[in-house]
């Protein structure tokens, strides 16, 4: 699953062209908005069709599940692992 973690920290720099961030500046259990990494709903929508697209899932907008499912690197690991079943 580290691995999987660690791709999702690559394709959130890469689709967000966060500069000065590293895959290991990026904790796996911190708040990807917010307090945590600090990205915004523009991000939010960026970073949804990167992982549509590297990872071939599917998300639904605005329900209650994608927003936990986006909470944290973790918990889009643990939505894009259980995709892939």
């Amino acid at each position: 699953m580290m691995k999987l973690h660690n791709e999702i920290k690559q394709l959130i720099i890469d689709s967000l062209d966060l500069e000065d961030v590293t895959v290991d500046d990026i904790d796996s259990e911190a708040a990807l908005f917010g307090e945590g990494l600090g990205l915004d709903s523009i991000d939010a929508l960026e970073l949804g069709l990167a992982i549509k697209k590297q990872f071939d899932v599917k998300i639904e907008a605005n329900s209650d599940a994608t927003k936990a499912h986006f909470h944290s690197v973790s918990s889009l690991a643990s939505f894009v692992e259980s995709q892939r079943v």
